[in-house]
């Protein structure tokens, strides 16, 4: 899997840097009453300045369509006043599920990178089973998707005491196991 620019020993990538600090961003709702281990970072891709960030508000804000890849493009598109995020890469501590990547090649996105997978994630709560790959191959508009970057960082994020709490209170969509 690709993780971005090689980095010389003992020190961390771009990818790896950007990662991280969504990582540490998202890593800070675990001390709110609705803790997500879903957030998101959008930034140039030349320059590598912050544009935005985000994370899942769907329990906050009673929406689900609320993931943090969905609320980054929608703010940073609303702070610059335009729908293309062309230019921009985002850092999701998830693969984007199908909405979240279409949404992402709506948003002319350069590339999306992502720690944990989809897999990682259905192992404690219920997913659509569609790679973000997958979904940027089926389009007419082109998506690098790279990842997974820090993977075991961004699965701790789901396995947070109180992360695991939240997720039992979880009750939309859940499944029986083996289901």
């Amino acid at each position: 899997m690709t993780v971005g620019r090689t980095a010389r020993a003992g020190t961390m990538s771009l990818d790896e840097q950007r990662m991280r600090e969504i990582c540490l961003f998202t890593a800070l709702t675990f001390k709110s009453a609705n803790p997500v281990p879903y957030g998101a970072l959008i930034v140039n891709t030349r320059s590598g300045k912050r544009l935005m960030r985000a994370t899942n508000a769907v329990v906050r804000e009673n929406d689900p369509s609320s993931h943090a890849e969905l609320r980054a493009v929608r703010l940073a598109c609303k702070k610059l006043k335009r729908t293309s995020l062309a230019g921009y890469t985002m850092y999701s501590t998830c693969e984007p599920c199908a909405m979240c990547m279409a949404n992402a090649l709506w948003a002319g996105l350069d590339r999306v990178v992502f720690g944990a997978t989809i897999a990682d994630a259905a192992r404690h709560c219920v997913q659509v089973h569609v790679p973000a790959r997958q979904v940027a191959h089926r389009a007419d508009m082109a998506c690098v998707v790279d990842g997974p970057v820090l993977r075991a960082l961004c699965r701790a994020l789901f396995t947070h005491p109180n992360m695991q709490r939240a997720f039992r209170t979880w009750k939309v969509g859940k499944r029986k196991p083996g289901n």
